[in-house]
């Protein structure tokens, strides 16, 4: 049984995704244990173990490489870990390898950290701060378009077939109302969205934890997220 140490966020979604397409069922194959980011779960010696960085998700597969457990942090990790352990979502071929690991950095690079940052300052910052606020926003419509232009002549992210570069994009696209986006600019984008979404794993893992996370409203869970909490020393 594999330990999943997550929470309802796009980079916990991602991972969820990923265990449900590769046909590992939740209860079955893998469970979950919460990790409430906004109580500070993810201060906890425990956690810290399996994630030193203090952020979700985090795995531990006790039959890992060799039949030896492994313990493991980082969404794209993981998500690379997956897919070498199932076969599953990442070619084989060099060519067609690349093509998807050049998307999934582009998903580790740019699209969470920069999407992140729009959600911080158009949501949660407690002073709107409107140079912050336009620069992410344009930020995130820039992203948006060069994936829009991808997906010309494109059934998904990297090509024809589904990868692992799709399973970690669409996480943060879910809330694309809140990074300021119009779908009518982007419809090649919007198409691949709501495939993605129709797909039953998909549906599946981000059903993950979903019903636990409440909406942050309380100066104590901003400052475990944003403030003193998070950057103390440890």
């Amino acid at each position: 049984m594999i330990d999943v140490y997550s929470w309802p966020t796009p980079n916990g979604h991602k991972v969820h995704i990923m265990l449900e397409e590769c046909g590992l069922r939740l209860g079955r194959d893998w469970q979950v244990h919460a990790v409430n980011i906004g109580k500070g779960d993810q201060f906890e010696p425990a956690f810290l173990k399996v994630s030193p960085n203090n952020k979700i998700p985090a795995l531990v597969d006790p039959d890992g490489p060799d039949g030896k457990p492994i313990s493991l942090f980082e969404s794209g990790a993981i998500l690379l870990y997956l897919a070498a352990k199932t076969g599953k979502y990442l070619p084989r071929s060099d060519r067609a390898k690349f093509e998807v690991l050049q998307w999934l950095m582009f998903q580790m690079g740019g699209v969470g950290p920069m999407l992140g940052q729009a959600h911080h300052f158009r949501i949660y910052a407690p002073e709107k701060i409107d140079y912050a606020v336009n620069r992410y926003t344009n930020e995130a419509k820039r992203l948006y378009g060069v994936m829009d232009r991808q997906l010309e002549g494109r059934k998904f992210v990297a090509g024809a077939h589904y990868s692992i570069a799709d399973i970690a994009i669409f996480p943060w696209l879910r809330s694309w109302q809140n990074q300021g986006i119009d779908w009518a600019d982007y419809p090649r984008l919007k198409d691949w969205f709501d495939r993605m979404g129709a797909r039953p794993a998909v549906q599946r893992g981000v059903a993950v934890l979903a019903d636990a996370r409440k909406p942050l409203t309380d100066d104590k869970a901003r400052d475990i997220l944003f403030g003193g909490t998070q950057y103390a020393k440890r």
